[in-house]
């Protein structure tokens, strides 16, 4: 008995020690593997490109490589090669894009992290649903949005709004946004300036440019950028109607 106890515990032992040389030589070769594509990819582009993960994928030799920009590409296991485009994993009821998912867990995550004071609110009296949306003030299409307001709230859908002036601090409507994210009445000051009118110079700690950072890490280039409350990111303007069926709002 003593004897099938020891060999019992010796190939415990064995298993654990294995599974800590794995798991030791898993984390070099992820080191070594962000330390080869760091230079190929932050040091050759003078740090205008950054690495903001490397993560492993279904596949044993596929890694993904998010990037500052919001753009997923996938690398071999020994860093020589990339690709981009989306992965997709086959099944029984059709094609499942995994890379989608992986885009929409991140926009949930990061959307969720940012303090709800820091966005202009519309609430309808019975809340549906809502939907995030990155905003410029002289964005045309965003005005066109924001002048169906009405007709999302009675649909109950409420509308968060997020600061993306196009362009960053150097866009025309930077002033604009920050004298409407400094105001008193947020919601007021955001209708008068998507409608044309002036507003008064303003300046405060203002989330203005974090927004805009936030939106350019989700790969958002454009505006109205709006938010599904499951991360999808639709680019562009759609009209109350057709959100109110893709949000399944009768």
């Amino acid at each position: 008995m003593r004897a099938a106890f020891k060999r019992v515990s010796a190939i415990l032992g064995l298993a654990l020690m294995l599974v800590a040389i794995s798991a030791s030589q898993a984390q070099n070769r992820d080191q070594s593997l962000r330390g080869k594509l760091e230079q190929a990819i932050e040091v050759a582009s003078q740090n205008q490109l950054e690495i903001v993960s490397v993560k492993p994928t279904p596949l044993a030799t596929i890694f993904e490589v998010l990037l500052n920009t919001g753009e997923i590409l996938y690398s071999d296991i020994s860093g020589d090669y990339l690709f981009a485009g989306d992965m997709y994993r086959t099944g029984s009821t059709g094609l499942e894009n995994l890379s989608a998912v992986q885009k929409q867990g991140r926009s949930l995550e990061k959307i969720a992290a940012i303090p709800i004071e820091e966005m202009i609110i519309f609430t309808p009296e019975v809340v549906k649903t809502y939907i995030t949306v990155f905003t410029d003030v002289d964005c045309t299409f965003c005005r066109k949005l924001h002048g169906e307001i009405d007709e999302l709230l009675a649909k109950g859908i409420e509308v968060r709004y997020l600061a993306y002036p196009r362009g960053g601090k150097d866009a025309v409507a930077y002033e604009k946004m920050l004298s409407v994210w400094c105001s008193d009445d947020r919601k007021k000051s955001l209708t008068q300036a998507k409608h044309g009118q002036n507003l008064p110079a303003a300046d405060c700690d203002s989330p203005v440019l974090e927004h805009w950072a936030l939106g350019a890490e989700l790969g958002i280039s454009g505006t109205p950028a709006i938010i599904f409350p499951d991360g999808r990111v639709i680019p562009g303007y759609l009209d109350a109607e057709r959100l109110g069926a893709m949000l399944n709002i009768n």
